[in-house]
Parts: structure tokens; sequence; C-alpha cells
């Protein structure tokens, strides 16, 4: 192997073997091309702690339309960060990603698993030309499983046996390297219903306020974009005296427009003493801890209902729903954010008539191998690898860490002046 100049030390690369304190290791490499795939691929990795036969490396694609601060997010998770042009001229032993994004460039077997619900997307395409009402395939496309007539994943992780034969349809020959394994964030979820109430200490829920959570997928049509005015109104008419409001923004918003932006628009209502979450991590605990959602077409409103929050659903996303859709469907059950109307009045309202029984089949619809995606990842996972598993650590889905809301916009500046 020719070795340029300014290769990270790590390995796989043959200049670095005689630095190693553990020989042997399998390698494996986790591709993180935006802040979104980073999210869920964290879940996976900890099915894979305390295996001293494994090397963990991470390296961001290079790509011509990049995400602004993915890089330094995932440097943050303390790892060996590999250049993309090391990368593409080394082997792996594993390849986890939970993108299509690049992963055709990457010698060794490529591990995709989902970034949002399901592998099915119910947004419609973002792409110009596709007309509204026309059902999304993203995520299961020919387009992104075959590349120069092979299909690229040695593996393919499916949350829903309507997955599998959605595959069936779209690409046949992709079908035996896939397998369904449930929903790994929705177990997760519901591992941490029993820290509820931890959950709602540290987000500042005070006894008997009502906890709204705010949700935001990217795009035009999402609640941010297509209803902004709507922040300002939460500010006016959810009163800290009687509320605690924490709003999710996806990691999209935070990438393409900056966290100085983001936080400059929530300006009012960040000075009005409601809460932010950064985009890594805190909206599982938030949603565990609501006692309310209000959200769009997001992830974040589905498996709120999964998990039998009641939700209010914004009006603007529904002309990017594909019919037919998971969250079409959601919709059909949900009221709807009314702009003539008090949010006040409209969560009191969503709270006293939600209906557990009505949304059950939401839970249903998220995966198919309720509580078991653990130990079915990480099967398929050492099956790649061709190891053993270590019969010492029983894979489960663990609770999700304690939210920490961001710095609110003046944080800070009155002491300052």
């Amino acid at each position: 192997m020719c070795v340029s100049q300014g290769w990270v030390k790590t390995p796989g690369n043959p200049f670095a073997d005689r630095w190693l304190t553990r020989e042997g290791c399998r390698t494996v490499l986790v591709v993180v091309p935006h802040m979104t795939a980073g999210t869920r691929l964290a879940d996976l990795l900890l099915l894979l702690s305390g295996d001293h036969r494994l090397q963990i490396v991470f390296t961001v694609p290079a790509m011509a339309d990049a995400w602004h601060g993915v890089e330094q997010y995932v440097r943050g998770w303390g790892g060996v960060v590999l250049p993309w042009e090391q990368v593409v001229r080394m082997r792996f032993d594993l390849v986890l990603a939970a993108s299509f994004q690049e992963v055709h460039r990457v010698s060794g077997p490529v591990l995709v698993s989902p970034h949002g619900v399901g592998m099915v997307k119910s947004r419609l395409s973002p792409w110009d030309g596709v007309q509204e009402g026309v059902r999304a395939v993203s995520g299961l496309g020919r387009e992104l499983l075959v590349r120069d007539g092979r299909v690229v994943p040695a593996g393919v992780l499916l949350t829903h046996d309507a997955e599998l034969e959605r595959l069936r349809e779209v690409c046949p020959e992709a079908v035996p390297t896939a397998v369904v394994v449930g929903d790994p964030c929705y177990d997760r979820l519901v591992a941490s219903l029993p820290f509820r109430a931890r959950y709602r200490h540290a987000l500042g829920v005070l006894e008997g306020r009502t906890l709204v959570v705010v949700s935001s997928t990217w795009s035009r049509h999402s609640l941010l974009g297509g209803e902004p005015e709507f922040f300002a109104r939460v500010a006016a008419e959810l009163p800290a005296d009687r509320y605690r409001v924490v709003t999710a923004l996806h990691p999209n918003i935070w990438s393409l427009h900056g966290s100085w932006q983001v936080r400059s628009w929530l300006a009012d209502y960040l000075d009005a003493g409601h809460a932010l979450l950064p985009p890594e991590e805190g909206w599982r605990a938030a949603v565990v801890a609501a006692d309310a959602v209000i959200g769009d077409h997001g992830s974040v409103t589905v498996y709120a209902a999964a998990l039998g929050v009641p939700v209010v659903m914004s009006s603007a996303s529904a002309r990017d729903e594909a019919s037919g859709s998971l969250t079409a469907r959601l919709r059909g059950l949900s009221p709807r954010l009314d702009d003539a109307r008090p949010v006040d009045l409209q969560v009191r309202e969503a709270i006293a008539a939600h209906d557990l029984e009505r949304y059950s089949w939401v839970a249903g619809r998220v995966t198919s191998r309720p509580g078991r995606a653990a130990a079915l990842v990480r099967r398929r996972i050492y099956s790649l690898l061709r190891l053993e598993e270590p019969e010492r650590r029983t894979p489960v889905s663990g609770p999700v860490p304690l939210p920490v809301p961001m710095a609110g916009w003046n944080d800070g500046v009155d002491e300052a002046c």
C-alpha cells in the first residue's frame, strides 16, 4: 500500500503497526455525513462498547455540498477521525452508516441504518419536478442501493416488515442484504419512560407546570419554515407561571443556518424564559417528559404519538407529506395548529381529548420488533464482522441521557453590563 504524507496513524495503516498497543483488532469505520446520521449511529456504537477485539474510527465524507459543523461534532466524540482521502484508500472490516451518501467509495462491508422513523420517508422528495401527492420512496430507492450494477450495502437494517415488502418492489436484488430489526431509537424511548420525572426535573419543569415540547423538522414546509411566527405566539401565549416550553429543532436547521442564527430567530422565545435543546441530544428525553407535543411531519412528532403523548400538528407541513404515509395518517387523527385560536386553549384541548386507544396503532407502524432492536442489530453487526458476539454483555436498549437545555439568548449579558 502506498501511504501519502499526512495519513493519520491508526489501525489499518501499516505504517502505524509498530505503534499499536493492541494488535489484531477488527477496524470499524463510522461514516458521518451529517449530524442526523451521527445521532443514530451513536446508538449503534453503544452495542459495541467493551469489546477489545474492535477498533472504532470515524470519518466525515468529502462532499461538494458538505454540512457545516459536522467534523467538529464528530471530533467531539473523542474518537480517531480519519481524513476522507485516507479512508478511500484503506479497507475496513465493517462500515457503519445511517445514510447512503458516499458509502460506495469505501472498501469493506457496509451496514446501513435509518436515520429517522424507518427507511421509507413520509416527506415528499425535495427535488425540483416532484409533484405533491406522489408517494416518497426515499431511503429504499434503487438509485441509493445500487451503484454500477451492484448492491452497495452488505446489510440494510429495516424497522418494519412493511419496509421489507417495499424493498421487494423497488429493489428485489437488495432483499438478501436486509434484516428487520425494529427501531433502536423507539426502544430507547420506551426504556426511558420510568425516568420521566428525572427528565422533567432536568428540563426545569416545576410542580404544577405543563411541559409542552415544540418540534420542527427542516424544510420550508416545517413548523419553523412554514409558520415561523408561531414561536413568537408561544412566547406571548404560554406564560411561564403555567407552562414550561422546550423546543427541539432538526439538526439540519442548525447545520444549514448556524447556531447563532437559530438562537437569534428565537430570541423573543428565549427571552420569555422558554428553552431550546441542542441538536445532538435531548429531544428524546423531552418527548418522554412531555405533556403535549406541537410538531410537524418530522420524526419527533411520530415518536411522541407512538409513546402516547398528545400531539398537535402544524398545518404548513401537510403539503409536504406523501399520501398514505405514516405522518399523513397521524395528521388525520390529530388536531391541527390553528392560527386563529389561542395556543394555550389548543394545548389544553389536545390533552383533555387525547385517547390512547386512538393512537395505539402508531407504535405498531414504527417497529415490527418492539424491544428487540439492540439484540438484532448487534447480531447483524457481528455477523458481518465474522466474530462471535460477546457473551458477557447482553445487548439492551438503555434509557437516554438527561437533557441539557442551551443557555438563553441573553444569558450573562445583564451581568456583563
